[in-house]
């Protein structure tokens, strides 16, 4: 069952780099991102639950949390899509309220781009903008091979080009400041997932839940096992490259290059 699990984990997150050693504080850092990733995606409405946090390196992300929908979803809600903006700054909002904000790292340069791009779409593409109203003002991009021009033809005025630049950026600072308040109030949380992370480096819901409940983390299941005597002080990185070694018989899975952004109609949404 243990392997099972550990090749869901590699499909749904990305390989892990097991041969990266990353230095204390970063380590740190990026639990305290992921764990502000988490956080606020558990508190703002009708967003997906968290299925797993983890700060082992998978493919090019340091650190994953990654979101699973309890069921099949063909649309979106414009609070749904403001609740997945709100989460993908968690990270660099963990960052500054803990070292400041000329530490803030390139960590989020990925949560930027996707919470932009959401804001962009319900603007100009799917109505979701109170002061521009249901119109299309995005420009679909042909391919020069298919015949179109090379040249995009603007379709919209400067005056009008100009309230969507204000409108997504309300969409950006409304969710900026509810993700900020929502971890100056949680900050033990904060803190207590952060220590979860780098004592089991991923943890699971249980964990999640009593953390969110205020209460003492439980073991993630087989950690007892686990031996501690490692160079690297029994961490489960260590660990699971151990057993990696003994079973011959594992299923063997390509390796990600990189962890795909999620589309609007995924199974999964990772951070």
């Amino acid at each position: 069952m243990g392997h099972l699990e550990k090749a869901k984990d590699k499909i749904l997150m990305g390989s892990e780099r097991k041969s990266m050693v990353m230095k204390d504080k970063e380590k740190k850092m990026t639990a305290y991102h992921e764990a502000g990733h988490a956080i606020v995606g558990l508190l703002v409405p009708s967003h997906d639950p968290v299925y797993k946090v983890s700060i082992i390196p998978r493919g090019r992300a340091l650190g994953v949390t990654m979101f699973l929908p309890e069921e099949d979803r063909y649309s979106l809600s414009k609070e749904q899509l403001n609740s997945q903006i709100s989460s993908l700054f968690g990270g660099r909002i963990a960052e500054e309220l803990i070292y400041g904000s000329d530490m803030v790292t390139t960590g989020a340069s990925n949560d930027i781009e996707r919470a932009t791009e959401l804001a962009r779409n319900m603007v100009t593409k799917w109505g979701l903008s109170a002061k521009l109203g249901p119109l299309s003002y995005s420009e679909e991009e042909g391919e020069v091979f298919l015949g179109r021009s090379v040249t995009q033809h603007k379709n919209v005025s400067d005056e009008t080009a100009h309230v969507i630049d204000e409108e997504i950026r309300s969409f950006i600072d409304a969710n900026y400041a509810r993700s900020e308040n929502i971890l100056k109030e949680n900050m033990d949380k904060l803190h207590s997932m952060t220590d979860a992370l780098m004592k089991f480096e991923t943890i699971d819901r249980d964990q999640i839940d009593d953390i969110m409940a205020g209460k003492e983390p439980r073991e993630p299941k087989g950690w007892s096992d686990i031996d501690t005597s490692g160079p690297q002080g029994g961490s489960s990185a260590s660990a699971e490259k151990t057993e990696d070694n003994k079973a011959n018989t594992e299923t063997t899975l390509d390796a990600k290059d990189d962890l795909k952004d999620s589309s609007i109609d995924g199974a999964a949404d990772q951070h």
